[in-house]
């Protein structure tokens, strides 16, 4: 079961699986799509926060990539919520993981 966090929409599964799927995405593109209808500045929101929290990269021009946690994610291997990676040691975390004490 993927780990959503609380911030996430039930479109962003759907942004990240076509992202995937197409290698990289264009928000005008992906608001044509009939498995998001929500509006294109909709999307383009949904788009810049999975990238604030690390799911996605943006390339310019509205064109976003996924990320290796967008992957995890989508694979049940990743905690969007708190930005960790699962059933992993503590040493791989994502980009709102807490910072580890060094020895």
């Amino acid at each position: 079961m993927r780990q959503s966090g609380t911030w996430m929409t039930i479109w962003d599964d759907r942004i990240l699986e076509i992202i995937r799927d197409e290698d990289a995405g264009r928000v005008g593109d992906l608001a044509e799509r009939d498995a998001i209808r929500v509006s294109q500045p909709s999307v383009s929101r949904r788009c810049k926060k999975l990238a604030e929290h690390g799911l996605l990269t943006p390339l310019g021009n509205g064109v976003y990539t996924i990320t290796e946690e967008g992957e995890a994610y989508l694979d049940e291997e990743y905690d969007a919520e708190n930005g960790v990676y699962l059933n992993r040691n503590n040493s791989q975390s994502g980009p709102n993981a807490s910072e580890t004490s060094q020895s």
